[in-house]
């Protein structure tokens, strides 16, 4: 078997335009996914049920199925059963992004809810409203308690965007794949592309570890 590299190096700036999509992907469905999973998981915690019954059956749903289902759903069932229509990238976003804020209000709900109720009635004596409470004092707490788990949920979203690639958006993933049917050079542009993930996931894995250590809560 005779391998040739310079396949690598030929296609170099497809691959760097893939892994540059696979960045962008993974902040935006953060940012968006981040203020989606509070919402989710204040409304989860809401003591009307016409409220949290809706979050929860989300939550559940986009939690017991899988991610690569969900993205072809809303890609070829959602124009034909509601007639609504986006681009490739605006669906693997919005399917991205409804999948983590899932998890996100699931990691949200159990930071909020580690800390002591002692602390929410000692706002009340101190005539605090229960929004200012859950602001100033029950947020700032929560979201250093769920920072490591929020990490590794980002880590597993940087994995996760290569399923993207099923309905053809020009992630790592498709571009790689790409550039394979093209040439034929099979293990080459793979193990390239298993370099790039390598490359950019490794330190995104070793500063959650980082994260893990700095912010561990110790009671």
């Amino acid at each position: 078997m005779t391998l040739d590299w310079s396949v690598v190096w030929d296609y170099r700036w497809q691959f760097l335009q893939g892994a540059a999509m696979t960045v962008t992907l993974t902040v935006l469905t953060m940012l968006l996914a981040i203020p989606g999973g509070l919402l989710l998981a204040f409304m989860r915690m809401s003591p009307y049920r016409l409220i949290s019954m809706p979050a929860t059956a989300i939550v559940e749903f986009f939690r017991a199925t899988p991610l690569i289902l969900q993205i072809y759903w809303t890609f070829y069932v959602l124009p034909v059963a509601l007639d609504i229509r986006m681009s490739a990238f605006t669906t693997a976003l919005v399917g991205l992004t409804l999948n983590i804020s899932s998890f996100n209000s699931e990691t949200f709900r159990a930071g909020i809810q580690s800390i002591r109720k002692g602390q929410w009635n000692a706002a009340y004596a101190l005539g605090m409203t229960k929004s200012q409470v859950a602001r100033k004092i029950i947020l700032p707490q929560a979201t250093m308690r769920v920072l490591p788990a929020l990490a590794s949920t980002w880590v597993s979203l940087f994995k996760d965007t290569s399923l993207v690639s099923v309905i053809a958006v020009a992630d790592l993933s498709y571009v790689s794949l790409q550039i394979r049917a093209q040439t034929y050079r099979i293990l080459e542009v793979l193990t390239a592309m298993a370099g790039l993930y390598w490359l950019m996931g490794y330190p995104q894995a070793k500063l959650v570890d980082w994260i893990y250590r700095r912010f561990k809560v110790h009671e």
